[in-house]
């Protein structure tokens, strides 16, 4: 939470017959001495077994097969009250398709988080009505017309993310006077993420062994390290070090941070509120990543550090995984 700003059925199994063998005839016993010594007589002959059939010669292997379609784009969400407030003021949405046709559309994904602030109950519904705004927004402005859009041009996505969270920005001021909130979204189409960004929420990128924080903190703390007058150490103690200059729900004109970036192959977008970063540092956060299984797990994980690192505020993260290229 973040300070206000002020602020066919199977044929039945057949079996050869055993072949018949006469039991071997013993000479009877007698306790007269024979003449002669008594010949046993001998078993009949079994009858001769078909020779079993020659083993084929060892088969070529299959030839090759092409090589499987692409991996999906695939997302883990999550999100947690923390260990000492006493509601969630954070938001989260995801959603995602993967489509197989004929004209070979890209996958898509629509993902954004929310770190309200104004109140109890104001920055709750502000973070709510800030993701649920750009999602409706989203899905008719771009998700409609990419799906229906057979010429393959699609509409302008970053225009439409922006042009989303002025919406959101409107509906937010209307509906939770007073609240406001930081909004983070990104649009992931095929191998490229269009990101928005307003307040002091995080977009990472994950490739390999690096991370790299992709959106800029919109807090006074922030402001005063760009004009170095504050230290790296000092800014981590200092007393108005959460204030926002900039958020959703606090201004009529609204500024929104903007960036389009190519996503490398199996690299992975993370998104987080500050009760999430400002616990776990950048380096835990790659290497539970690196070492989950699943985006999802990832995502388990890192609210379970948080928490036990004290969970000082809602704590929320959405990771998705890039499609992987054939």
């Amino acid at each position: 939470m973040n300070a206000p700003i002020r602020e066919a059925p199977p044929a039945e199994p057949t079996t050869e017959p055993e072949s018949q063998l006469e039991p071997p005839v013993e000479a009877p016993e007698s306790d007269a001495a024979p003449a002669q010594a008594a010949q046993p007589v001998q078993p009949a002959p079994a009858a001769p077994q078909p020779s079993p059939p020659p083993m084929p010669a060892s088969s070529p292997p299959p030839p090759a097969t092409s090589a499987p379609r692409s991996r999906s784009l695939a997302f883990g969400i999550a999100s947690d009250i923390g260990m000492v407030r006493d509601n969630n003021e954070d938001a989260c949405f995801g959603m995602g398709w993967h489509s197989m046709t004929v004209d070979e559309r890209p996958d898509f994904g629509l993902f954004a988080v929310a770190d309200g602030m104004g109140g109890h109950l104001d920055g709750e519904r502000a973070a709510g009505v800030a993701v649920q705004t750009l999602a409706a927004e989203m899905l008719e402005k771009a998700c409609l017309p990419l799906l229906s859009d057979l010429d393959g041009g699609g509409p302008i996505i970053l225009e439409a993310l922006v042009a989303a969270s002025e919406a959101a920005n409107r509906a937010v001021m209307k509906r939770v006077p007073g609240g406001g909130t930081t909004l983070s979204a990104v649009a992931i189409v095929g191998s490229l993420a269009y990101l928005v960004h307003v307040g002091d929420s995080r977009a990472y990128l994950i490739d390999g062994e690096s991370i790299e924080q992709l959106t800029t903190d919109h807090t006074l703390v922030q402001r005063l390290l760009e004009l170095n007058e504050l230290t790296p150490q000092e800014a981590e103690y200092y007393p108005q070090k959460n204030v926002l200059y900039r958020a959703i729900g606090q201004n009529e004109q609204l500024r929104v941070e903007r960036l389009i970036r190519a996503l490398p192959a199996r690299s992975q977008v993370l998104l987080c509120t500050d009760g999430l970063w400002d616990l776990v540092e950048d380096g835990a956060m790659l290497r539970v990543v690196q070492e989950a299984p699943t985006p999802q797990e990832a995502c388990d994980r890192l609210t379970r550090l948080a928490n036990q690192r004290g969970g000082a505020d809602n704590v929320s993260v959405i990771i998705i995984q890039a499609p992987q290229p054939s």
